[in-house]
C-alpha cells in the first residue's frame, strides 16, 4: 500500500461532464462531492498558509475550486424541485462569499493566516447548504440506494474536514474544539464504513474498494493520532495532507460505484 505518495492525481476527481442530464443517483454523488470540496478547498488553504506541501496544496485547491463551480452549475441546471432550486441559489451566494476568502492573499501572494476564522466560517456555511442539497436529491430519488450514494459520499467530506481539522489545529487559536471535532468525525467514518458493509446492495467489487479504503484509513488515521500529545511539525502535517488525499481517492470511486447500482 502506498503511503507517502499521493494514489491518484491531483485532478483525478475532475470528471468529465455528461451532455445528457444527470440521473438522481449521479446526483447525489455530485452534489455529495461538493461537501467534500467545501472541506477540502479549507483543508489546502491551511497547507498553503502553514507551507505544507505547498506545490500540492496549490494544485487541489485551484482544481477544486473549479471543479465545485463547475459542478454548482450543473446542479442548479438540473435541480428538479423548487426546494432545491431555492437551496443551490442559496448556495451559490454563500459560494461567491467563501471564494472571496480562499483568493485573499498577503503581500508575499501567500494565503493570510490571519483570515483562517474566515474560511472556517465560510466553509461551513457551504458545507451546511450543500449537504442540505444532498438530502434534498436523495429525498427526491426516495429509494435505498440514494442513502448509499450519499453516505458514501459523505466519506469523502469526512475525510476532508478530519485534515482540516488537523490543519487548524496547528494554527494559533485553532486548537480548543479541533480535538472534540475531530473525534466525532472519526467516530461517524468508522460507523459508516461498517454500514456500508453490511448493506445488501454492496457488490463484492465494492467490497473490495471498501477493503481498499480501509488499508488507506489506517494510515490516515495513524497520521492524525499525531494530534494528540505530541508536538505537530511540518513532516506531520504533511502526513496528514497526502494520506487524506489517497483516503478521498478510493472513497470517491466506492461513492461512483454505488452511483452506478441499477436503483
Amino acid at each position: 500500500m502506498l503511503r507517502r505518495h499521493l494514489l491518484l492525481s491531483t485532478c483525478a476527481l475532475a470528471l468529465p461532464l455528461r451532455a445528457q442530464a444527470m440521473d438522481l443517483a449521479d446526483a447525489i454523488n455530485q452534489a455529495g462531492r461538493q461537501r467534500m470540496l467545501s472541506q477540502r478547498m479549507a483543508k489546502a488553504w491551511l497547507a498553503l498558509a502553514q507551507g505544507t506541501e505547498p506545490v500540492a496544496a496549490k494544485a487541489v485547491l485551484n482544481k477544486s475550486m473549479a471543479l465545485f463551480e463547475r459542478q454548482l452549475a450543473d446542479l442548479q441546471a438540473q435541480a428538479p424541485t423548487t426546494e432545491l432550486r431555492q437551496t443551490y441559489q442559496q448556495l451559490d451566494a454563500a459560494w461567491r462569499d467563501y471564494q472571496r476568502v480562499l483568493l485573499g492573499h498577503d503581500a508575499a501572494g501567500g494565503p493570510r493566516k490571519a483570515q483562517a476564522n474566515a474560511v472556517l466560517a465560510a466553509d461551513a456555511t457551504v458545507l451546511a447548504l450543500a449537504h442540505q442539497g444532498t438530502v434534498q436529491y436523495e429525498a427526491v430519488l426516495a429509494k435505498p440506494v440514494g442513502k448509499l450514494v450519499n453516505l458514501a459520499g459523505r466519506q469523502r467530506m469526512l475525510s476532508q474536514r478530519m485534515a482540516k481539522l488537523y490543519l487548524a489545529a496547528s494554527l494559533a487559536g485553532q486548537t480548543p474544539a479541533a480535538a472534540a471535532d475531530m473525534a466525532q468525525s472519526r467516530t461517524e467514518f468508522v460507523t459508516a464504513m461498517a454500514t456500508l458493509r453490511q448493506a445488501p446492495q454492496t457488490t463484492a467489487r465494492i467490497q473490495d474498494a471498501l477493503q481498499l479504503a480501509d488499508g488507506q484509513w489506517v494510515f490516515f488515521d495513524a497520521a492524525l493520532q499525531r494530534l494528540h500529545g505530541q508536538p505537530r511539525s511540518a513532516k506531520a502535517g504533511s502526513e496528514v495532507f497526502v494520506t487524506s488525499e489517497n483516503l478521498l481517492s478510493v472513497m470517491d470511486m466506492v461513492t461512483g460505484l454505488y452511483s452506478g447500482i441499477s436503483a
